[in-house]
């Protein structure tokens, strides 16, 4: 059996599952009530609680679980999934690295912190100004791709009365991407402005923030160059000077 309960804006829907789950729940509660809010909203926030008599799929469920997640592959923002049963949380965390979404698992006793989860972000990204013609974006935390929507408005809105711009990208608290979708939206906010961009520095205290500075290097055709979390000020002078 699958009950739905869908929030004020219709954003974040919550679902729980118990008894046995058959193909008919998706089709005549779960499917509709999505593809009602993907009608409202870009994506949808999913938090699916395992209640403890949950005894599982039958097989007509299962492909149209698999059905569900084809056809709105990119219509979730992010996935709670609540549940004690250690199969339920061992299955939803193998999946969790393929899916384009972010996705957590909580035990039944954080349920509440799994619904605070599922409202807070995750992370932030900050545009500033450091005077013309550099601008610094910092990253925090682990980024969603609303994050993106915001930054990019903010950076369109610096830049738009310049022919081109140094970029300081502040990378000393970011902990990465939460999904593939994120990591797209980075993509696509770094491709809409590449043609304006003189220079760049990286600051950073990973290895592989390192190795992204080496590659943007030879795929920007542009002046790179990465620096530690102690050279902050120094990456700052390197950008201005020249």
């Amino acid at each position: 059996m699958i009950t739905v309960h869908t929030n004020s804006d219709g954003a974040l829907i919550e679902v729980e599952l118990s008894g046995q789950v058959t193909s008919s729940d998706y089709t005549n509660t779960l499917v509709p009530a999505i593809e009602a809010a993907l009608a409202e909203h870009n994506a949808v926030r999913l938090l699916a609680i395992v209640q403890p008599e949950f005894k599982g799929y039958d097989l007509g469920a299962a492909w149209s679980d698999t059905k569900l997640g084809l056809s709105h592959w990119r219509g979730f923002e992010r996935i709670g999934v609540v549940a004690d049963q250690g199969w339920v949380q061992t299955s939803i965390r193998l999946a969790a690295p393929i899916l384009p979404c972010p996705v957590q698992v909580f035990e039944m006793a954080e349920l509440e912190a799994a619904r605070r989860w599922m409202r807070e972000s995750l992370g932030s990204i900050h545009v500033t100004d450091l005077g013309d013609p550099c601008v610094q974006v910092s990253l925090l935390g682990k980024l969603d791709p609303e994050e993106y929507k915001q930054a990019e408005k903010d950076l369109d809105a610096l830049l738009q009365d310049r022919s081109g711009f140094r970029l300081l990208i502040d990378l000393r608290d970011f902990d990465g991407w939460q999904g593939l979708s994120a990591l797209a939206a980075h993509f696509r906010l770094a491709s809409r402005h590449i043609e304006m961009l003189d220079r760049a520095a990286i600051v950073g205290d990973k290895s592989w923030q390192h190795m992204a500075q080496r590659v943007a290097s030879h795929v920007l055709g542009t002046r790179t160059q990465f620096f530690g979390s102690e050279d902050y000020e120094n990456a700052k002078n390197w950008l201005a000077i020249g």
